[in-house]
């Protein structure tokens, strides 16, 4: 097919971000060619976004995609809002062969070209901010902020390290060599030797309800990158963020002269659940999950055929021994807890504080007067209703205000949670966060701290010493694995064995968070998300690990 954008053209223009995002991931310096601020689009960019995607509701999203046996779509904003968008229902037998059909292609085409494609299709997302921003907002129950943020650049910027890690895990190897062995008196032997990165076959990239864009990109733009054709399956409630993502995908790659069905979208019936039959026919390959624990572990077991990359549940754990900075603790825990209503994967549940108090700047602390004074925090940041909504959003689903609703029930309630109404979206499920008083004293398998509880739910747990958090800490963290570990300290041996079971356990670890920096937040190109080394993932976002399994290296020796 004609090429509208030639390879020269996508050097010139996405080389040098190509570069940049190479020396980033070798630095893990800040940087980031996404803009955070909503003004940085354009005067007009905020009123054409919100007009894009209402635009959208009531209608049909063809992509012209193959395989289209029917039209689907039942989600409903956790804000109250109908968005009564259509989408594709596929027929598999017809859509993966056609799927596969432009592979020899998109291989041939080299790491460096399929990196060049790829950042393109995001600087395309990247200039509908505005509008991917409201469709995150509408399925996530995100607040606009963070829509905005974590659904726009910060998703965007995960993106481009995972294409960053591609291109350079495929470039390892040089593409050609002449080999040349001597053989004394004899000529030597000699070979022509050529190298290739060639992709395992269609990915299958089973999205989540919470971050449709944050937590999908790295896989979608891995395989991509990487050769593989990609099959995205959104969450049932979550699907416009990653439709909007296929359209503008095939519609480079079309552009770019290669076939747009390597970008193709899934989306299922209501409790149809079609993960499960695609994640194991023998097409699919690559699979990249993010969601509950049960299902994660069903991936991996019953997905042979294929390389299972997954984001599963934990417990976040904050090991309180001492501060020199008892405010800016408080204050940053407070935001930790009630950012997105603890709807994140990172955000901390359990608190654990030695029951005979910590030392601080302010003084010694007793257990009791650190959770009165946390639950204080936490009820002057979300005071005014504004800023509450501003921090908080919807509960994304039943499910999560059900789980806040027992918590309160599992020991003394040392803040209750309260409901905040939403002067624009009168139908959102907004709640402030409850935290639970709870005690280690006597652990068994059923104390309600050994599980993921996801929602606004923390547990402030008393501890015989800080040696006995660093012990449970270490239980969680091994059998029900975490994606963060927070910990305050003043103390350097402390520090020492926190760190070490952190190094252990591996778990990713954050040390005296007082300011604008939270442990519910991780920057691309820097920081991982995840290790890959505990029950809560088997896999990081970004490392070479993530995308070097995606594809293998093929050689053919020519003689002479």
């Amino acid at each position: 097919m004609a090429a509208e954008l030639t390879v020269p053209q996508l050097s010139a223009k996405h080389r040098p971000t190509l570069d940049q995002a190479l020396a980033t991931i070798r630095s893990r310096a800040y940087w980031s060619p996404h803009p955070e601020h909503p003004k940085a689009y354009g005067e007009t960019a905020p009123a054409d976004g919100l007009a894009a995607f209402e635009a959208l509701r009531g209608t049909r999203l063809d992509l012209g995609q193959p395989g289209t046996d029917d039209w689907t779509g039942a989600e409903t904003s956790p804000y109250g809002v109908e968005l009564g968008v259509e989408y594709p229902h596929v027929d598999p037998e017809v859509l993966l062969p056609a799927m596969r059909a432009g592979m020899g292609a998109w291989r041939d085409a080299g790491p460096e070209t399929r990196a060049l494609v790829c950042i393109e299709i995001l600087a395309r997302i990247s200039a509908r901010t505005h509008e991917f921003a409201h469709a995150v907002m509408h399925t996530s129950g995100q607040a606009f902020m963070m829509a905005f943020q974590a659904g726009g650049p910060h998703a965007q910027d995960r993106g481009l390290e995972a294409v960053a890690y591609a291109y350079e895990e495929q470039t390892r190897v040089p593409g050609q060599a002449d080999w040349s062995k001597p053989q004394g008196k004899k000529d030597p032997l000699e070979l022509g030797k050529t190298f290739t990165a060639v992709p395992r076959g269609i990915s299958l990239m089973i999205g989540c309800n919470t971050f449709p864009t944050w937590n999908g990109y790295p896989g979608i733009f891995a395989s991509l990158a990487t050769g593989n054709p990609v099959l995205v399956k959104p969450h049932p409630r979550a699907v416009l963020p990653l439709a909007l993502t296929v359209q503008v995908a095939r519609e480079v790659l079309a552009d770019a002269g290669f076939d747009p069905n390597l970008v193709a979208l899934a989306v299922e019936r209501p409790g149809e659940g079609i993960a499960k039959e695609l994640a194991v026919r023998p097409e699919i390959k690559v699979i990249d999950y993010t969601g509950s624990t049960e299902f994660g572990e069903w991936l991996e077991t019953n997905a042979r055929q294929a390389q299972v990359y997954t984001e599963k549940a934990g417990v976040n754990t904050v090991v309180l021994d001492s501060t020199d900075n008892y405010k800016g603790m408080l204050s940053n825990l407070a935001f930790s807890l009630s950012l997105y209503s603890g709807q994140m994967c990172t955000t901390p549940q359990n608190l654990l504080i030695p029951r005979d108090g910590i030392e601080t700047d302010a003084g010694h602390k007793t257990y009791d007067e650190v959770v009165s004074d946390l639950a204080g925090a936490v009820g002057g940041l979300l005071g005014d209703d504004a800023r509450a909504n501003a921090l908080l959003g919807a509960l994304v689903n039943p499910d999560v205000k059900a789980r806040l609703e027992a918590a309160a029930g599992l020991g003394e309630v040392a803040l209750a949670s309260r409901e905040v109404a939403h002067p624009e979206f009168p139908g959102a499920v907004v709640r402030t966060p409850v935290m639970v008083k709870l005690d280690s004293a006597k652990p068994d398998d059923s104390a309600p701290y050994l599980s993921e509880c996801f929602g606004p739910v923390s547990f402030a747990v008393a501890v015989d010493s800080t040696a006995s958090a660093l012990d449970l800490l270490r239980r969680t963290v091994r059998e029900k694995g975490a994606m963060t570990v927070g910990a305050y300290t003043t103390s350097a041996d402390t520090e020492r064995a926190i760190e070490e079971v952190c190094l252990e356990e591996s778990a990713q670890l954050s040390l005296n968070l007082t300011g604008g920096v939270y442990v519910n937040q991780t920057a691309a190109f820097s920081d991982f998300h995840g290790s890959g080394g505990n029950p809560a993932a088997n896999a990081a976002l970004c490392d070479g690990a993530f995308v070097s399994n995606r594809f293998r290296v093929v050689e053919v020796r020519r003689q002479g």
